[in-house]
């Protein structure tokens, strides 16, 4: 008698409706369906650090930069137009319009900008330094009791300018400079503090290559910054069917506020303000307070964020969905740490699947004890597919993917940390949240839980 390959079913799983018929006296083979793996980089967890690339120093031998920038950058079509912005008729002359779309316009400005840009971002490392807590506690804690006396005496505020200008005139003046310049260093290099770069700089310089390096990751800071917001506009654009909500909370918020701005006292609600940011990145908060709290709290804030990502699914299904019974594959991601050369095996360091030996448990598996590998054809290794035999009528449901499971309730009372690992010793066994110190030396291994829903569709399943 055939032995029917079924996916397993895991005991825990909850029945979310029990209206369709049973197909239990249905001997007819298991159809084979093919999914795609669960992709970490794409699951809502935190994501592996990308292999660093080469970088140019600053120190290395100036090359020809604005060259090489436009020409891998910019392509402009031979057929294209010179003024793409404010081309029309009757077009107003705004500066982003002052001169046509020009290469050697554009590498004439390009040098230009990035000679004159050094005191620029000298003030931003400067700024970044304070707000960081990076030059100590007292430098930072300075300028927070400057910040206090404009809050109490907010009139003082006008005379910051003369304030700024008699700064740089002091500290430029004749005899200031000629009794620093006795000693071999700088009196700000002494203290801590960098020199402020020339007004202009050479180009090919070390100092002109530090202006590219920090206009490059500028560029990158504000690219990861829109990325980030990226999501989040099609709420407030119409986009999406929660706009009429946000819509709502804003304009029932708004009201709420009306009455309450009145009795806010301004001073301490600017000082409150003003002063907040800099408590959450002083190095106590950052690395030792928040810390314990998420740590504290891990549970509560993975049951919340997969109560999320569940409501989120729940959103996408269709009817047919709604109206079928459901239920929950699983599948289990396997890693394996390994030292890199300190424990002799010459891989890289860090988790990877690569790094499971030869007789253990595969990268994939279908069952928890780690054994029951997957592959496309049910055997071997897995690379990007992955083939189940659901009874007759079972389907994935089409409108979402492999979601990890970031509770980690499988592996109780140990639990899972919040990317949904399950830590082990070398040989899978003894559970916790965390890996522990004495498993770098003698080896650890790791554990998730994938999960996705299949339905049960009773016309396609009457129709074979």
């Amino acid at each position: 008698m055939a032995t029917l390959d079924y996916v397993d079913i895991p005991s825990a799983a909850t029945r979310l409706q029990s209206n369709a018929p049973a197909h239990d006296n249905d001997i007819r083979p298991a159809p084979r369906v093919v999914t795609s793996l669960p992709r970490p980089e794409h699951s809502p967890v935190r994501h592996s650090p990308a292999i660093a690339q080469p970088v140019l120093s600053p120190t290395k031998t100036a090359l020809n930069i604005p060259q090489l920038l436009l020409s891998s950058t910019l392509h402009l079509p031979a057929n294209g137009s010179s003024t793409p912005r404010g081309s029309g008729k009757g077009s107003q002359r705004l500066i982003t319009t002052r001169d046509p779309l020009s290469i050697p316009i554009t590498t004439v400005n390009f040098r230009r900008f990035v000679s004159k840009t050094g005191p620029v971002f000298w003030l931003q490392d400067r700024i970044e330094e304070i707000i960081m807590w990076r030059k100590g506690w007292k430098n930072t804690v300075v300028w927070m009791a400057v910040y206090a006396f404009l809050c109490y005496f907010p009139r003082m505020i006008f005379l910051l300018p003369h304030v700024c200008i008699l700064g740089v005139l002091l500290a430029t003046h004749p005899s200031i400079r000629h009794r620093l310049s006795t000693g071999n260093l700088d009196h700000d290099e002494a203290h801590g503090v960098p020199s402020p770069p020339p007004a202009q700089t050479g180009e090919g310089s070390v100092d002109w290559l530090a202006n590219v390096q920090a206009i490059q990751n500028l560029m990158g800071v504000v690219s990861d910054f829109h990325d980030f917001i990226l999501p989040a506009i099609p709420h407030l654009t119409h986009g999406t069917q929660y706009t009429p909500i946000v819509f709502t909370f804003t304009v029932l918020t708004f009201i709420l506020l009306i009455p309450i701005v009145n009795f806010l006292p301004l001073r301490l609600t600017f000082l409150t303000l003003g002063l907040t940011p800099l408590l959450l990145t002083h190095p106590f908060t950052r690395f030792t307070l928040l810390p314990a709290l998420c740590g504290s709290t891990t549970f509560l804030l993975s049951a919340f964020r997969t109560r999320l990502l569940r409501a989120v699914d729940d959103d996408r299904l269709e009817d047919k969905h709604w109206r079928a019974e459901m239920r929950e594959v699983e599948l289990y991601e396997n890693e394996r740490w390994s030292g890199g050369a300190d424990d002799g095996s010459g891989a890289d360091a860090g988790w990877n699947k690569m790094h499971l030996r030869t007789g253990e448990r595969r990268a994939w598996t279908r069952g928890r004890d780690g054994w029951s590998g997957v592959s496309e054809d049910g055997s071997g290794d897995v690379s990007s597919n992955l083939t189940f035999s659901l009874s007759l009528g079972w389907s994935f449901v089409e409108t979402e993917d492999w979601r990890p499971d970031l509770e980690g309730l499988w592996a109780a009372p140990a639990g899972a940390d919040g990317g949904g690992w399950v830590y082990t010793n070398d040989s899978w066994l003894d559970p916790y949240p965390a890996p522990l110190e004495e498993w770098r030396t003698s080896g650890m291994t790791r554990r998730r839980r994938w999960v996705r829903r299949i339905y049960y569709d009773a016309i396609s399943a009457s129709a074979v």
